[in-house]
């Protein structure tokens, strides 16, 4: 088994994760622009009751890997679908974008 680790066939990606990337980073909006020649995807946790969120992580792309990560994620989500029931869809975030204090005590 090690040699199939040490020499990957031809063809074969072998991909490497440094442990602090795979912990992830939390993301509960995606703000997404693009150039004639890139896109590029900021990703924001926003808390309630946080004046202010910070991009988390970004990510750019040339217009041709954004249009297979559309496609790879549009078949994730149908495949998911079939297997868990459609997601539905909230036309208003869960997470409202207007912060401070809701009320008085």
């Amino acid at each position: 088994m090690s040699d199939i680790k040490n020499n990957p066939k031809q063809g074969q990606l072998n991909i490497e994760i440094d442990e602090s990337v795979a912990q992830g980073v939390y993301s509960n909006l995606a703000i997404i622009n693009h150039s004639p020649s890139e896109f590029v995807l900021d990703f924001i946790s926003v808390m309630p009751g946080t004046p202010k969120s910070k991009v988390r992580s970004r990510i750019i792309l040339t217009p041709q890997h954004a249009k297979r990560l559309n496609k790879a994620i549009a078949d994730n989500i149908a495949r998911f679908e079939e297997k868990h029931g459609v997601i539905s869809e909230n036309d208003h975030p869960q997470v409202p974008l207007s912060f401070g204090p809701a009320g008085q005590a």
